[in-house]
C-alpha cells in the first residue's frame, strides 16, 4: 500500500449517491489523479490516501485509494472552499467569503466555539447562526463517520441515514451490533447489515445474526401485509437467507419468543409466529371493535323518518334502500362499516348521518389515514377532517413517535367517522381504537375493492369478513353518476367485465399504442398540450399520471424524468440542484416519501408568519417554490400555503410527483388520471389496482397501451394472500364473552 498526503486541487466527477469521486491531488511529487469513495472531500482539502497504483486506459495512471484521512483545511483558500461547499445551511459562496473576511483563519473555529460571533456577518441572525453552528458540529462528527462506513461499501445517502438516526453514537453502535441496521435504517437490507458483520469477524452461526435473520425475514414480511408467518415458511425462508441448519433457526425462535419478540400461536394444522407488536395489536382492535359494537345506547330522541325526509326535501334527493338503511344502522348501533364503490352515495349518506347527530347537540369527530383523503373529506362534509395522526395528537421525540390520545386521554366525541379505512393497517387501527372511548359510535367507510393498507394486516376487509359487525354494502349507481363512464367502468372492472372505451363525449378513454416508448411519448403530449389545450387543465395541478411500477419506460423513474423536461424544461431564471438520482428544478411538482414529524412548516402571507406547525407526510404533494445555492436550502409549498424549509443533505426525503405509483395515490382525488397499460410483474397487473387507479380520477380517465393487458389486468382477480387473524380473533371474543 502506498500513502500520499496532498491539497485537493480539483474534484474532476463526483457520484452523489454512492461518494466514488475522482480527484486531482497536489503532493509534494507533483499532481496525481485519485480515486474511491470520499463523499466528504473539497476542494483545497488536506488528505492522505492509502492505496494502490492503476492504469486506465483512457486517463492514464490513478491511484485507487482504500482509506482516505481529512484535515480541517488551513489555508484561507481552504477555509472559504470548505465553507461554501454546500455542507452548511445558509452559507454559500458570498457569506462564506464574508466570514473568511471576518475572522480569517479563526473562522472554523469560531463556528465552533464562539458561534455568536458570526452574527457579525450581514444576514446572519439568531435562527440562522443556530442552524449553521448545528450543521457544522454535524458535518465534523458525518466525515468521520462517512469513512468508516464506506470500508464497508455503505453509500453516502444510506450513510447520511445512519447517522440521522444514531449521531455521534454511529460506530459505537455498529460495533456493538450491526445487524440493527437492517431493523433501525429503512433502505438498509439485512444483507448489507450482514455483509458488514461478517467483514467484523462475526460467525455466520452466531446466535446474534440468526435473530437478526429472523427479525429481517418477520419486518420484510409485514411490508408485504403479513402480522405473522407460519412457522415452517418462517424457517425456510430464513434458511434461504442464511444457509444455516433449520435446528439453529429453531433454537433461535425459542429464544425470541422468551424475549417476548416473537408470539406463538399453536394451531392444529401449523403454528403461527407473529411478531409481538402485531398480536398484541391484532388482540387489542377485535376486543374493542366488539366493545364498542355490543355497547348499549340510551334511546335518542330523534325522529329518524322525519329527519331523512327533512334532508331529502332540502337536498332535492332521493335515498336508495341501502342508503337509507346505512342511515339508520350508524344511529342505532355502535360499529358500522359502510362500503361501496364510486357513485354509490356514501358521501351523500355520511353527510345525512352527521347532519342527524349534529341536530341532536352530538359531537361528530371526522378523520381520514392520510393528509389528501383527509382534505377531501374536509371538502365534499364542509366540516374538519383530521388525519388520524393528527387527531390522536402525535408527538415525536427522540426518533420516537407518540400518541397523546389514547385510553387514558380519549378522543373527545360522540360519533367518530372514519374514511378511507381501506387504508388502515392493524398498528395504527389499534393506536385509534385504543383512543375511542366507551360510549362512542364508530362509522368506518371505505372502498374493500381497492388495493389494501401498505402496512400489515387486513382490517376492514377481516372486520366485514368476521360476520360479526354491521355492515352495509352501497351496490346501486345513482342516476347521476351513470353518467360517468368512470363510474360505470370501475363497477364493470370490478365485475371482471371490459370497460365501455371511447364513448362520444365521454370521460374515459384509451389509446392503442403498442409499445412503451410510443405510449411514453403520448403520455408526454396528453400532458403538456392535448389535455390542456383542449379542456384547458393545468398539466401540474390537475393531471396525475399513475403506473404500477417504479422501472421501465412507463414506470414512475422514466416518466418523471420526461414529464419535467416537458412542463417544467431547464431554464437560466430557475435554480436546480441535483441529489443522486434525482434533479430538481423550482417549479417541480414533489412528494414527501417518509413521514418527518418534526419537519417545521408556516402559512406565510404578506410577509407575516400567520401560523406554525410541525410534520409533513408520507404522499403529501408540493411544489418546489425556491432552491437557494447561496443558503443550499429548498423550500416547498405544500396544501397551496404551507412552506417547508429542506435542507441539501435532507433531500432524500423527496421525489418528483409529475408520476406516481398506484399505490402512492391511494386515498388521492384527480381531475384527470392519465394511465400506461403495458407488460409488468402479474403481481402487479392486478384488477384491485388498475381499479384504484382509475377510481383516482374525478372528471376524466385516459388509458394508454395495449388493450391485451387491460384485459390481463380485469382477469387477475388474485388479491394476494395476507396472513391474518383479526377475523378469527373477533369471532372468539364474541364467543367466549358475549354467547
Amino acid at each position: 500500500m502506498l500513502t500520499i498526503e496532498g491539497i485537493v486541487e480539483e474534484i474532476i466527477f463526483r457520484n452523489d449517491v454512492n461518494g466514488y469521486t475522482v480527484a486531482k491531488l497536489k503532493s509534494s511529487d507533483g499532481m496525481v489523479t485519485i480515486v474511491g469513495n470520499a463523499a466528504f472531500i473539497n476542494l483545497d482539502e488536506m488528505v492522505e490516501v492509502e492505496g494502490e497504483w492503476i492504469y486506465h486506459d483512457t486517463f492514464g495512471e490513478q491511484l485507487k485509494f482504500e482509506t482516505i484521512k481529512t484535515t480541517v483545511p488551513s489555508t484561507l483558500k481552504g477555509i472559504e472552499n470548505y465553507l461554501s461547499s454546500g455542507l452548511l445551511p445558509y452559507v454559500g459562496p458570498k457569506t462564506a467569503k464574508n466570514i473568511v473576511a471576518e475572522f480569517g483563519e479563526d473562522s472554523l473555529d469560531i463556528i465552533q466555539y464562539n458561534p455568536e460571533k458570526l452574527k457579525r456577518i450581514p444576514g446572519i441572525g439568531q435562527k440562522k447562526l443556530e442552524k449553521i453552528s448545528a450543521a457544522y458540529e454535524e458535518q465534523r462528527e458525518i466525515k468521520d463517520i462517512m469513512v468508516y462506513l464506506q470500508q464497508f461499501d455503505i453509500t453516502v445517502n444510506n450513510g447520511i441515514k445512519i447517522y440521522k438516526k444514531y449521531g455521534k453514537d454511529t460506530i459505537k453502535l455498529i460495533n456493538e451490533n450491526p445487524y440493527r441496521l437492517s431493523e433501525d435504517i429503512y433502505g438498509i437490507g439485512f444483507k448489507t447489515s450482514d455483509a458488514l458483520a461478517r467483514n467484523m469477524g462475526i460467525d455466520l452461526s452466531s446466535t446474534y445474526r440468526i435473530e437478526a435473520g429472523l427479525k429481517f425475514v418477520m419486518m420484510r414480511s409485514a411490508g408485504d401485509g403479513h402480522c405473522y408467518l407460519p412457522k415452517e415458511e418462517l424457517i425456510n425462508k430464513t434458511s434461504v437467507l442464511l444457509e444455516v441448519e433449520n435446528s439453529l433457526i429453531e433454537e433461535s425462535i425459542k429464544d425470541l419468543i422468551f424475549k417476548k419478540n416473537f408470539h406463538i400461536v399453536n394451531g392444529l394444522e401449523s403454528s403461527l409466529v407473529y411478531y409481538a407488536p402485531f398480536h398484541v395489536a391484532e388482540n387489542n382492535v377485535a376486543r374493542k371493535i366488539v366493545e364498542l359494537s355490543k355497547q348499549e345506547f340510551k334511546e335518542l330522541e330523534v325522529d329518524i323518518e322525519k329527519e331523512i325526509t327533512s334532508i331529502q326535501d332540502e337536498e332535492e334527493i332521493e335515498f336508495g334502500e341501502k342508503q337509507l338503511l346505512a342511515i339508520r344502522e350508524s344511529i342505532e348501533n355502535g360499529v358500522v362499516i359502510i362500503t361501496g364503490g364510486p357513485g354509490t352515495g356514501k358521501t351523500t349518506t355520511i353527510n345525512a348521518i352527521i347532519k342527524i347527530f349534529e341536530d341532536l347537540e352530538m359531537k361528530v369527530v371526522l378523520t381520514a389515514p392520510t393528509g389528501r383523503a383527509a382534505k377531501r373529506m374536509t371538502e365534499t362534509t364542509g366540516r374538519e377532517s383530521k388525519t388520524i395522526h393528527r387527531l390522536l395528537e402525535f408527538s415525536y421525540l427522540e426518533e420516537d413517535m407518540a400518541f397523546n390520545r389514547d385510553e387514558d386521554t380519549p378522543i373527545e366525541g360522540d360519533v367518530i367517522i372514519i374514511d378511507e379505512s381501506s387504508m388502515i393497517d392493524i398498528l395504527l387501527m389499534n393506536s385509534l381504537l385504543k383512543a375511542i372511548n366507551e360510549g362512542t359510535r364508530v362509522i368506518l367507510v371505505g372502498d374493500i375493492d381497492q388495493l389494501p393498507s401498505v402496512g400489515a394486516g387486513n382490517v376492514l376487509r377481516d372486520i366485514i369478513n368476521s360476520e360479526s359487525i354491521k355492515v352495509v354494502m352501497l351496490d346501486k349507481i345513482f342516476r347521476q353518476a351513470e353518467e360517468s363512464m368512470i363510474v360505470v367502468n370501475a363497477h364493470k372492472i370490478n365485475k371482471g367485465e371490459f370497460p365501455v372505451l371511447n364513448g362520444k363525449d365521454k370521460d374515459f378513454y384509451f389509446l392503442s399504442k403498442n409499445n412503451p416508448i410510443t405510449s411514453l411519448k403520448t403520455i408526454i403530449e396528453l400532458n403538456s398540450k392535448r389535455l390542456p389545450s383542449f379542456y384547458n387543465y393545468d398539466p401540474l395541478k390537475d393531471i396525475q399520471v399513475l403506473t404500477p411500477m417504479k422501472k421501465g419506460d412507463v414506470g414512475i423513474n422514466s416518466l418523471n424524468k420526461e414529464l419535467q423536461e416537458a412542463l417544467n424544461p431547464e431554464s437560466s431564471l430557475k435554480a436546480e440542484k441535483k441529489f443522486g438520482d434525482e434533479l430538481f428544478r423550482v417549479g417541480d411538482k414533489v412528494m414527501q416519501i417518509k413521514n418527518n414529524y418534526n419537519l417545521e412548516w408556516k402559512k406565510i402571507k404578506g410577509g407575516l408568519t400567520l401560523e406554525k406547525g410541525e410534520g409533513v407526510f408520507n404522499g403529501d404533494f408540493g411544489y418546489i417554490e425556491s432552491i437557494d445555492n447561496e443558503d443550499n436550502i429548498l423550500k416547498v409549498i405544500f396544501d397551496e400555503e404551507k412552506i417547508v424549509e429542506y435542507s441539501f443533505n435532507s433531500l432524500d426525503e423527496l421525489k418528483l410527483a409529475y408520476a406516481i405509483t398506484v399505490h402512492k395515490s391511494q386515498g388521492s382525488e384527480f381531475p384527470v388520471v392519465i394511465m400506461p397499460v403495458h407488460w409488468g410483474p402479474p403481481m402487479l397487473l392486478t384488477r384491485n389496482l388498475i381499479y384504484t387507479g382509475i377510481t383516482r380520477a374525478r372528471e376524466l380517465v385516459v388509458l394508454v397501451g395495449e388493450e391485451k393487458f387491460l384485459h390481463m389486468m380485469i382477469q387477475n382477480n388474485r388479491i394476494t394472500k395476507r396472513y391474518s387473524s383479526l377475523d378469527k380473533k373477533i369471532r372468539e371474543y364474541i364467543d367466549v364473552f358475549y354467547s
